[in-house]
């Protein structure tokens, strides 16, 4: 079984975009899948309940269907920061909480899971503990989402320093381009290539209309292992 944590060097560098595909390449491979969204800002209510967008494409990668509640556990309606939306409701938000929601999706058995966090490494859940530390708690390898944009790879290599420093592998990451005026592209990747030291997944280009099938073209599983 392949499970992976997918964070990114920011916030809105596509990396639902990319777990998306993920998950999507994996099932035309033939392997059953599973996602979890621990936690989601900026939803909006459909008459019943909270739905996040980036849930739902996640959800509608997973094979055999999850339920939406499996994989948004917890939803806030603001899009902001996390522990902000959890405190001005007086919500509870902590890894005791989140991590036995994700345990159970990684327990089923898919053989291959994402748990996907929000913005990037270091975004705070309450009180002194980020969703670093639910990586950590499950122990699950990295799969970096790069951004490409100009200041890239100053993000990308102090992240990749920041999931060694709390003991977790990078197990690969993937070259998402958000800007497509980005100046010496080429040169970009290449010296985020030699530095962060793990496998690229794929340069996935900037895509008007970007589909989970039309990422994953894009993609390499093979790396994983």
């Amino acid at each position: 079984m392949k499970h992976f944590f997918v964070t990114g060097t920011d916030t809105d560098v596509g990396k639902t975009q990319i777990a998306s595909a993920l998950l999507c390449k994996a099932r035309q491979t033939g392997l059953t899948t599973a996602a979890v969204k621990p936690v989601a800002a900026g939803c909006e209510h459909d008459g019943e309940r909270l739905l996040n967008d980036d849930a739902l494409q996640l959800q509608a990668q997973c094979y055999p269907p999850l339920e939406y509640q499996v994989v948004n556990p917890v939803a806030f309606a603001a899009p902001i920061a996390p522990h902000i939306a959890a405190a001005e409701q007086c919500a509870e938000l902590s890894v005791t909480q989140l991590a036995p929601r994700c345990e159970q999706v990684l327990a089923a058995g898919a053989e291959f899971a994402l748990i996907e966090g929000a913005g990037g490494w270091r975004v705070p859940l309450s009180g002194a503990e980020t969703l670093a530390d639910l990586a950590r708690a499950l122990q699950l390898p990295v799969i970096l989402v790069v951004g490409v944009r100009l200041g890239c790879i100053n993000h990308a290599l102090l992240t990749a320093e920041a999931i060694a420093r709390d003991g977790l592998p990078l197990a690969g990451w993937v070259a998402n381009i958000i800007d497509p005026h980005t100046s010496r592209l080429k040169a970009n990747i290449a010296t985020l290539t030699e530095r962060l030291g793990a496998p690229c997944l794929g340069v996935v280009p900037f895509l008007a209309s970007p589909t989970p099938e039309s990422v994953a073209a894009h993609l390499d599983l093979a790396p994983l292992g």
